[in-house]
């Protein structure tokens, strides 16, 4: 692909819709050929992105799964990688005595080790060519203990942290690391966490797309964080300052079954 074409090489994981897919289309739009990859199908999201000139590649597999991330490797095989989007991520409401632990494996293995393993094995090449871009989707979840969402808010604490160490780690190489921190976003993840039962899952939520674009547009500018929305900022602020069992109570009253 961009061994052929000249353009950068832009890697995007969880790209068959929401917040994945709007990022494959602002890296498409900014002269990036693409290697997308999800557990769901993908050619929608390729022609799209084929539709803003760029060249696609598609891998279909389930990041959670050593050889799900094998896979991605496989197809990058010895390309150059100029920029990473590890988007790649799901949810999971309700309580968590009462939710099967192999849903709560799979959303940990989705969220943190198979991201962590891509971006090991794609930052050992930035590293080692001194140039390349990295963007973590983390959330403002990860800001406050996340009730009726335990498990996808611990997660997402673990991102948002290891982003920032990650950052430091590189910070005397040519290598940017950026988190992107969404608050709700209009995407298919409350349906498939099971959150529509709950006040987060019906409210009005910000569109994918000012999501990735404000996202898209830090790791081009090598930020180290930033929140999508005012409303989201403001919230993010907050959580610093108020007591986790308060902030645990808050999230009850969003996240709690039953409560539309």
């Amino acid at each position: 692909m961009n061994d052929i074409s000249g353009r950068p090489l832009a890697v995007i994981t969880g790209a068959s819709s929401g917040i994945g897919r709007e990022l494959a289309l602002e890296c498409a739009r900014h002269g990036y050929d693409l290697l997308i990859a999800a557990d769901r199908p993908l050619e929608e999201s390729a022609a799209a992105c084929r539709a803003e000139g760029a060249q696609v590649q598609t891998v279909e597999a389930d990041l959670a799964t050593p050889q799900g991330v094998e896979s991605l490797h496989a197809a990058i095989g010895g390309r150059a990688v100029d920029a990473l989007l590890a988007n790649a991520g799901h949810g999971l409401g309700h309580a968590f005595l009462d939710q099967d632990f192999n849903a709560v494996r799979h959303v940990i293995d989705t969220n943190v080790t198979g991201t962590l393993d891509v971006i090991q094995r794609v930052g050992k090449g930035m590293r080692d060519r001194n140039a390349g871009k990295i963007l973590i989707t983390g959330s403002i979840a990860g800001l406050m203990p996340g009730t009726f969402q335990a498990v996808y808010n611990g997660t997402k604490a673990f991102i948002d942290s290891f982003a920032y160490a990650l950052r430091n780690e590189l910070k005397d190489t040519n290598v940017s690391v950026t988190v992107l921190m969404p608050g709700p976003t209009d995407t298919e993840f409350f349906h498939r966490a099971g959150l529509m039962d709950t006040k987060v899952g019906t409210d009005k939520k910000q569109p994918p797309e000012e999501v990735a674009k404000t996202g898209y547009e830090a790791m081009e500018d090598g930020e180290s964080a930033v929140v999508a929305g005012w409303k989201n900022k403001l919230q993010a602020v907050l959580a610093n300052v108020t007591p986790a069992e308060v902030l645990a109570e808050q999230h009850r009253k969003m996240a709690e079954p039953g409560k539309v």
